[in-house]
């Protein structure tokens, strides 16, 4: 979890670059990553041993792909278009509370104190930095707080945290990439539709190496790596803990954009690094239900 998140965190700055040069939009590159990792996993299935999945699991598979994926991102990407990217990036921090809850119920996962307190730890650190990193973005753009597009990356989130949920027991019936092959399959055609115009509008021999390179490493490191690393982390985690990993996003990106020049490294977002540790200390170290 720790090696999927590190690389979506990356994915942040080196999605900006290749944004930034103007000719792939945000509905186009998620066409990229779906596509993308859906002929990799296909291309992984044919060095390993083939698992047969009969028809009702592949049902299963395609409502867990909406969960973990279109849903997930699609709904995102609408409620960043109507509220500020702040407030998205603060609501992302959720996760670990909502996940928390949901496994309460569900799993009857027990919500101890020290689950609580480090949820609260980590999310805290993970709201300091963001909030750090874009106190100027803040004041341009606080008019365009809207609720429905901070209700709408909530649900984004409870997206996800159905998926890590719900599915924790399904996924240990497959191997990462036999599931990740199907789920990115239903994904891409589930998806394209949405996104084919932009995707198919693009002059291709205007963009240089370097957004092909970053794209490169967002489709394989930042969607294949990563969904290749999390059904892993579900099959040997509880669903809190493995969402706690989700606060190093921020964490991951701020330093990446630090390093690149994009950012400033100071002592409030070291504060809030520590805090997201600390959290997810907290978290590994509370009880689950069997113990």
């Amino acid at each position: 979890m720790m090696g999927a998140n590190i690389a979506w965190g990356l994915m942040a700055p080196l999605s900006k670059s290749i944004m930034m040069f103007g000719a792939i939009g945000y509905l186009s590159l998620v066409s990229f990553r779906l596509a993308g990792a859906a002929i990799a996993f296909w291309v992984a299935s044919l060095f390993v041993k083939r698992e047969k999945v009969p028809p009702r699991d592949l049902f299963l598979i395609f409502i867990a792909s909406l969960f973990a994926i279109v849903f997930n991102q699609g709904i995102y990407i609408t409620g960043v278009s109507l509220t500020s990217p702040i407030n998205a990036s603060i609501v992302t921090t959720f996760l670990p509370i909502i996940t928390m809850i949901i496994s309460a119920l569900y799993l009857k996962e027990p919500i101890t104190f020290k689950k609580i307190l480090g949820v609260v730890v980590g999310g805290a650190g993970a709201v300091l930095i963001i909030v750090s990193s874009t106190q100027q973005d803040a004041l341009s753009t606080a008019s365009n707080n809207n609720l429905k597009g901070i209700l709408l990356v909530f649900l984004a989130q409870l997206s996800y945290a159905i998926y890590f949920v719900f599915f924790k027991k399904f996924v240990e019936k497959y191997s990462p990439i036999t599931l990740m092959k199907w789920m990115f399959l239903f994904a891409t055609i589930t998806y394209l539709p949405f996104g084919q115009s932009e995707f198919m509008h693009i002059d291709y021999t205007i963009i240089p190496f370097s957004v092909y390179r970053d794209i490169t490493f967002v489709v394989l490191g930042s969607t294949f790596f990563t969904y290749l690393m999390v059904p892993i982390g579900q099959k040997n985690l509880r669903p809190t803990v493995a969402s706690m990993y989700n606060n190093l996003q921020p964490i991951v990106a701020t330093i990446a954009a630090a390093i690149m020049g994009i950012d400033a490294f100071g002592l409030i977002k070291g504060m809030a690094i520590a805090l997201v540790f600390i959290g997810v200390y907290i978290v590994n170290r509370s009880k689950a239900r069997t113990d």
